[in-house]
């Protein structure tokens, strides 16, 4: 690669200022939308009972079509996108349910079913950490997002403000690393909560083993990722994370971190507090020594300085994993905690207790955020995502939290029979009804899809010449980009292949 071209790509992604955090929300309201006219689709026409090329197609064009329509062609109007698609959503929901549409017969699976059910009561005892398919749809969103970013952000169709800022300054994908972390910290709450439903407790010892094993693939990954930066002459923005640190090093840290943090559940069981704790703490140190002008303005002369960004932002990045966890530990079971004020405003309904429990932590990291951030009555900070700061920690935990909660809402109003089965064997069906397929198989191999996103992402940029190609080009590319991230996806979950990491 020339390294004139390479100095334009550096600079088409350096010095930004961002945009408004309320046009972010109206881009990312497109993946509920899409998601609400797709249960529409299937709760009121039962139109993907059956999945064939149609419904491949019709599923591809609302959960990823639409993001990246909203990303790029529709950036500047994703209020009419938002519309389009919740209209004929609430016209489907006002038609009568249609019949059953045929389904394909899987016999041996119902005799399967009937077998256990007959012979074994526990078979049809209820999961008491069930499969969530809104929790499904919120992280597969998610990863699409992120994975149409890293290519969209080198094409001109695809707005400088949605790129990564700066310094100061909000944009959508400062808010797509952090979801990343705080999705993670989510789901990291099922093995814990398992170990407690089974009694186990577990040493310091064995949860660092544990979690080594988890770090050590993303640790080798961040390495390789240095060796392709470099080796290839590929373009970096060296104020994101620093010379050589990467946002693999923030992930294979945050494993062992977590397994020694856990040790402190006694004298403080929250991960919400703990992680206002540490983003507090982080925030004081950053306003009251010369940690900020460190960080920003220092010149790079050792290891330790050269990756800055990375090591200090590793804090934010850690506190905003707890507050996912913590999220994570109310939403997956099936039982919450019970409390009275909850009983008297929900009464048994487990749902309507996760419902407010989700209405709950939104409006209270909104207004911890809009604390942080006011000029007139709080501390009047600015959202950083370099540093990692208390803003930033704040404006991630509450924007995942409300879109969970708008996520939980459509499973509620268009798939009931989720929450309400009484068996095990038809909340699965249930389950299974209330998920897209292709939602289903970003989320079971997000990674993995996320590792084969960034290679390709090379590939074309090596290619290619991002910046002068045509509107009609650059939507070309990135359609052919998403078809293919999507058919291996849908290959691996239709193989039964999930690979962890």
């Amino acid at each position: 690669m020339a390294q004139s071209y390479k100095t334009l790509k550096e600079n088409f992604v350096s010095n930004l200022s961002g945009g408004s955090i309320e046009e972010i929300n109206y881009i990312t309201a497109v993946a509920p939308a899409a998601l609400f006219l797709w249960s529409a689709l299937q709760s009121r026409q039962r139109f993907f009972v059956d999945y064939g090329l149609t419904e491949y197609l019709a599923d591809f064009l609302l959960n990823v079509g639409a993001i990246l329509l909203a990303t790029t062609l529709y950036s500047s109007a994703p209020i009419i996108l938002n519309l389009l698609i919740i209209s004929p959503a609430l016209l489907l929901n006002l038609l009568p349910t249609q019949a059953t549409r045929p389904k394909r017969s899987h016999k041996p699976d119902l005799a399967k079913r009937s077998k256990y059910a007959s012979t074994d009561g526990e078979a049809d005892k209820l999961d008491p950490l069930p499969v969530r398919p809104f929790i499904t749809a919120y992280r597969a969103a998610m990863m699409i997002i992120t994975c149409l970013a890293i290519l969209a952000v080198d094409f001109k169709i695809f707005p400088r403000r949605f790129a990564k800022v700066e310094t100061w300054g909000t944009s959508l994908m400062d808010l797509g690393v952090g979801s990343f972390v705080f999705s993670a910290g989510v789901v990291s709450a099922r093995p814990v909560l398992k170990g407690r439903l089974a009694g186990r407790v577990t040493g310091l010892s064995s949860r660092l083993y544990s979690s080594a094993k988890h770090s050590l693939p993303l640790f080798a990954l961040g390495l390789i990722r240095i060796y392709s930066v470099k080796g290839l002459e590929l373009a970096e923005h060296v104020t994101e994370y620093g010379v050589h640190w990467n946002f693999y090093f923030t992930l294979a840290f945050l494993p062992p971190s977590i397994a020694l943090i856990e040790s402190l559940t006694a004298i403080m069981p929250s991960p919400a507090l703990l992680s206002l704790l540490l983003g507090g703490i982080y925030q004081v140190f950053l306003e009251t020594t010369r940690l900020k002008a460190f960080i920003l303005t220092a010149p790079r002369t050792d290891l330790f300085s050269q990756n800055r960004e990375g090591i200090f932002s590793y804090f934010g990045y850690l506190a905003i994993f707890l507050a996912g966890q913590d999220a994570g530990f109310f939403i997956l079971p099936r039982e919450p905690n019970r409390n009275r004020l909850l009983l008297r405003l929900a009464g048994a309904s487990n749902r309507s207790q996760l419902l407010l429990r989700l209405a709950g932590a939104s409006t209270i990291w909104v207004l911890l955020f809009h604390l942080s951030t006011s000029f007139s009555y709080g501390l009047n900070l600015r959202v950083s995502r370099r540093l990692a700061n208390l803003p930033y920690i704040l404006w991630v935990a509450a924007f995942n939290c409300t879109q969970i909660t708008l996520f939980c809402l459509i499973e509620t109003w268009s798939f009931p029979e989720v929450h309400r089965a009484t068996n095990k064997a038809a909340e699965k069906d249930a389950a299974n009804q209330a998920t897209s397929k292709i939602l289903r198989a970003f989320n079971i191999n997000g990674l993995v899809i996320f590792l084969l996103a960034n290679p390709l992402t090379g590939m074309v940029n090596m290619t290619l010449n991002t910046l002068t190609m045509s509107r009609e080009g650059s939507m070309c590319v990135l359609l052919s980009y998403s078809i293919l991230l999507t058919a291996l996806a849908v290959v691996l979950d239709r193989c039964n292949i999930s690979i962890k990491l």
